[in-house]
């Protein structure tokens, strides 16, 4: 099944498919309903102290990528990711990840989105 990303701030289309929020802190100003989430997978985000220590900084993308999927293979992240891998093999539709983050190029769902697809 495809997986596209995209704003959790963004309008709903019908081709978002199956819904996921993969931010571990709720979007500010966006209420559940307005959301039109299928699934907050939580867990599957950095942990806060990566997240905070990568700031969305464009220089530090490459580290934090590392270090993100060192906590996805070792960490408390792993059985999630293990989950939002099913649900991507469980529908027969799109599944789109959701994030809060302004930057579209340089956040967790993308680094997401690449290990979903290689699998």
């Amino acid at each position: 099944m495809p997986v596209q990303m995209k704003r959790i701030y963004e309008k709903v289309e019908k081709n978002d498919g199956v819904r996921v929020l993969v931010d571990r802190v709720w979007p500010r100003g966006m209420s559940k309903e307005d959301a039109h989430l299928d699934h907050w997978m939580k867990e599957v985000g950095p942990s806060n102290e990566l997240r905070k220590w990568f700031g969305h900084d464009p220089d530090k993308y490459d580290a934090f990528k590392k270090k993100y999927k060192e906590e996805l293979k070792n960490g408390d992240q792993q059985e999630e990711l293990q989950k939002l891998k099913e649900l991507t093999k469980q529908y027969n539709k799109n599944l789109t990840l959701l994030f809060a983050a302004k930057d579209e190029q340089y956040n967790q769902a993308r680094v997401l989105k690449e290990i979903l697809d290689r699998q």
